[in-house]
């Protein structure tokens, strides 16, 4: 029988784990989600243009 014998101190592997330790990615903050940021900005365009053009047609 083949038994493993992990030094003392250390962490002995767990069965059946296929699990690998790597880099988080890190959080793209404000350019994670870029099409939010467009749309934010459209609408926002939109929302002065129209106040503008509300203005023109005497409102």
């Amino acid at each position: 029988m083949s038994m493993h014998h992990t030094p003392p101190g250390e962490t002995p592997p767990a069965e059946g784990s296929t699990a690998e330790a790597h880099q988080e990615r890190p959080d793209g903050g404000l350019w994670e989600h870029p099409g939010i940021l467009l749309i934010a900005i459209v609408l926002g365009a939109l929302m002065v243009a129209s106040f503008f053009a509300a203005r023109i047609a005497g409102w």
